[in-house]
């Protein structure tokens, strides 16, 4: 195998008094990590059970269930930003819960399936519309729930 060249030296991560590891701009500890871990599992348990009851009663096909979900989740982010909630819980709540909750991956396998079947234009909308109202609703609920400078 070839050497790689070496390219510019990152200095290494340096422990903080708590254990904890800083590199660069950011803080990772453990209490964050699992929690943010555990929070994912938590939205990821809650996408899918209630996509499976939409979609088991009959009531929203699979893009339908994907897009509330998302609706639903980008409010909560928004209402998390609009409560300027900060420190282990903004991560818990807006990587770990929301990320897990919403999902990029399924509405762009969706998008893929409605192509491969036809519905090109209703493919190109339905990848707009749900990052139109994604944005719409993370801004929306960061309006709604903005705390008042104190």
């Amino acid at each position: 195998m070839a050497a790689r060249a070496a390219g510019p030296t990152q200095a290494p991560a340096q422990r903080t008094a708590d254990g904890s590891r800083r590199n660069g701009g950011g803080t990772v500890s453990t209490e964050i990590l699992l929690g943010v871990a555990v929070f994912g599992g938590l939205g990821a348990a809650c996408r899918y059970i209630i996509s499976t009851l939409l979609t088991e009663n009959g009531k929203w096909s699979g893009p339908g269930s994907i897009a509330l979900i998302n609706v639903l989740g980008s409010l909560g982010l928004g209402i998390t930003v609009g409560l300027a909630i900060e420190g282990p819980l903004l991560a818990w709540l807006a990587t770990g819960f929301f990320g897990g909750f919403t999902t990029f991956g399924t509405v762009s396998v969706d998008v893929v399936r409605l192509a491969q079947s036809g519905k090109g234009w209703r493919a190109a909308w339905y990848s707009i519309g749900q990052f139109a109202l994604a944005v719409l609703f993370v801004v929306a609920g960061a309006l709604l729930f903005t705390m008042p400078p104190q």
